[in-house]
């Protein structure tokens, strides 16, 4: 067991009402059929209001369709513009060798980068860092400035403050790639590179690419030999929206206006990221949707809500269009990165809890992850039941197949937030640390259809029963908790825990068996 679920001992069972949705569900979730969906949507690169983003809204309706769900589209304001190109290379002016295209590379070129209505011929200016200081007796004005500061920020000082036309950024995340080449342990470090944006400015009209250690380093070289010129072409499109979602649901049979919400979303370009949090969603819905038709599973007493859409934004404007139906979310699940395989990625799975004490006290028992973590306030935490009903269904997938399963705390993010946000009990199930995070190799090859099986079969269990839990299943959750917070408290007597932290724990447990009374659907 791993130090992050050593605060919960051994695996606890599974209440019966959750034993008797897993068995409905193991065998339904189609993995082949969320492949699919990485697949389609893998060919784009999704922005909201761009074409990539709208077919993948429309694929997955349609799939939704033919599965006898009755999904809506619905729309609602693009902040900013959609973007996409058809064009972005570079090229050495002299020799023609290409250093970076779509073709190529898929999406070096940078989110809002202009036209440049047909190819330009530009020095090459290396600035290292990148930092001011950098700049210093180099002429800029009319080049394309390399450096190894984050693409917006290169783009200020070279384009906005200094007249270059256009950048290149080698900026990459230290758990992505080191920067010393020499530390370098997989080969392709040389050519991984993480996708960015530069500001839109219809004044300027410039462009932004990102490189890899490999491009960067073949341009270096020639600049040792002297003056290097650059040409580049860039075309590209940009669109007014609307912002579009799609929401499907399955009716709850009792208290229909209470909800268990589910959410995964459409934009960013990578495979795992997010198109198999897509490809599992609606793989799980279409299994509740075939287990429930075929009578495996009775209809659920509360409404269960599928959405897709654009991260954050997507969730934020369906709770506010929807005030009533947002009142009634009981509980909430954001899938995000779930699909991956581990073995190449090294991204393992992770559910990322409704923020706890573990979100405001650092404990060693349960370590931040490499992306960083949000501030939370110990007055902001709300103990419910989630936490632990969610990792003892993981755990009870992993009894059957092996499933390495972990928890960190609250991190934010993700759709989640949203929910968090509007204090609703949400946890997010992803993988980290992934070596392909925003990346142009985060790609099929990286994702596991047994994994979606897994992360499907978890979440469908787990919502399914929350939507029908019967006053027997809440006293088994609540023997769940109790032996959660034993657990729990234990371990932190063994870490050292100040009294404030063991107080902080006992409120939060209180508050979770507080919550099991709400849990019955007929009360």
């Amino acid at each position: 067991m791993t130090a992050a679920l050593a605060a919960q001992g051994s695996p606890s069972p599974i209440p019966a009402g959750a034993e008797r949705a897993y068995a409905a569900l193991e065998h339904r979730v189609d993995g082949a059929a969320a492949m699919d969906v990485v697949r389609f949507m893998d060919r784009s690169w999704r922005l909201a209001g761009n074409p990539g983003f709208n077919a993948s809204v429309d694929e997955i309706r349609r799939r939704l369709e033919r599965a006898g769900l009755r999904p809506l589209v619905e729309e609602f304001p693009l902040r900013g513009k959609g973007w996409d190109h058809e064009t972005g290379t570079v090229a050495f002016a002299d020799t023609g060798e290409v250093l970076l295209s779509k073709e190529k590379d898929r999406i070096a070129l940078c989110i809002n980068s202009f036209s440049t209505n047909g190819p330009i011929d530009a020095p090459l200016v290396d600035v290292g860092a990148g930092r001011p200081a950098d700049f210093e007796a180099k002429d800029v004005k009319g080049a394309v400035v390399l450096g190894s500061a984050a693409a917006a920020q290169l783009w200020q000082q070279a384009v906005k403050q200094r007249g270059a036309v256009g950048i290149i950024s080698t900026a990459i995340a230290p758990y992505i790639r080191p920067d010393d080449p020499s530390k370098f342990t997989f080969p392709d470090q040389q050519d991984v590179f993480q996708w960015s944006g530069v500001p839109y400015d219809e004044a300027a009209k410039s462009f932004g690419f990102k490189a890899s250690w490999r491009v960067a380093a073949r341009m270096r070289d020639r600049l040792k030999s002297g003056p290097v010129r650059l040409k580049v072409e860039v075309r590209s499109s940009f669109y007014d929206g609307p912002n579009r979602m799609v929401v499907a649901e399955i009716p709850g049979t009792i208290a229909a206006a209470e909800r268990i919400v589910m959410v995964a979303h459409i934009q960013e370009p990578g495979a795992n990221d997010d198109a198999s949090g897509c490809g599992t969603l609606l793989a799980l819905a279409i299994a509740l949707q075939k287990a429930i038709a075929s009578k495996a599973l009775p209809p659920p007493g509360r409404t269960l809500t599928f959405i897709w859409g654009d991260e954050n934004r997507g969730s934020h404007a369906w709770l506010t269009a929807h005030p009533e139906q947002a009142k009634g979310v009981q509980y909430m699940f954001s899938l995000d990165m779930t699909g991956e395989n581990t073995a190449k990625t090294g991204g393992t799975f992770l559910i990322e809890k409704q923020a706890d004490p573990s979100a405001v006290w650092p404990r060693p028992s349960d370590p931040h992850t490499a992306w960083g973590a949000s501030e939370v306030k110990a007055s902001d935490l709300k103990g419910s039941l989630l936490n632990d009903l969610h990792l003892a269904v993981c755990l009870r997938r992993a009894r059957d197949t092996g499933w390495i399963v972990k928890t960190n705390p609250y991190e934010g993010g993700s759709d989640h937030t949203e929910f968090k946000n509007a204090g609703i009990p949400s946890l997010l199930d992803w993988h980290f640390t992934d070596r392909y995070y925003h990346t142009n190799l985060d790609r099929p090859d990286k994702t596991s259809p047994a994994e979606m099986v897994n992360v499907g079969v978890a979440v469908a269990t787990s919502a399914y029963f929350l939507a029908s839990a019967t006053a027997a299943d809440a006293a088994q959750v609540s023997a769940l908790i109790d032996r959660a917070q034993a657990d729990r408290l234990a371990l932190e007597q063994r870490q050292g825990a100040t009294p404030e932290i063991l107080e902080a724990w006992r409120k939060w447990y209180a508050e979770a068996r507080e919550s099991v009374a709400r849990l019955p659907v007929a009360r």
